[in-house]
């Protein structure tokens, strides 16, 4: 069972996602400064999402957790581990940040961080990996803070608006 994972040295926290959060999920991803940096960039619905939740997070096959900040509780992104392989113990990691005012303040680096030990530390994973715009060179820095490390470019590996664009691929090993 998921529980809150937290660092008392961090300014932000993380708890397990509900279907409360719903709304928060959709509005979020639905900015345009967080769907850009996706490679999946269709709008999500309510619907949608509530699909993920029950033939994805409710059978395991992704864990996804809210980022909130540790003073006040106050929800301001996500991030989830996706893909899940059991045979080989590695996951795919995804994070963005929707909160208002809540970019630039090293949450993401802070979550990634938590998320990568929750991984290791509870899940007993050997591997996350993540696939990131080439060009997106903040995520780029703050994954690198992480602990992620550049593995391969995909040179233009995906279509968006008619555009091919490259595609780095990150890792982190548990040793």
């Amino acid at each position: 069972m998921m529980r809150e994972y937290r660092d008392p040295a961090m300014a932000i926290y993380l708890r397990p996602m509900t279907f409360e959060d719903t709304e928060l999920i959709v509005s979020w991803r639905n900015q345009d400064a967080v769907r850009r940096n996706f490679i999946y960039q269709e709008l999500f619905t309510r619907e949608g999402h509530e699909h993920w939740i029950r033939t994805m997070v409710e059978t395991g096959r992704v864990v996804q957790m809210i980022i909130c900040e540790a003073e006040d509780g106050r929800p301001v992104g996500s991030v989830y581990l996706r893909d899940i392989d059991r045979q080989h113990n590695k996951a795919e990691y995804g994070i963005f940040i929707g909160g208002e005012g809540a970019r630039g303040k090293g949450y993401g680096t802070m979550a990634a961080g938590l998320m990568i030990r929750y991984a290791f530390e509870e899940m007993g994973l050997h591997r996350l990996f993540l696939r990131v715009f080439a060009d997106n060179t903040q995520a780029i820095r703050s994954y690198e803070k992480a602990g992620f490390e550049r593995e391969a470019c995909l040179r233009e590996d995906v279509c968006i608006d008619g555009c091919y664009r490259d595609i780095v691929l990150m890792g982190i090993l548990n040793r």
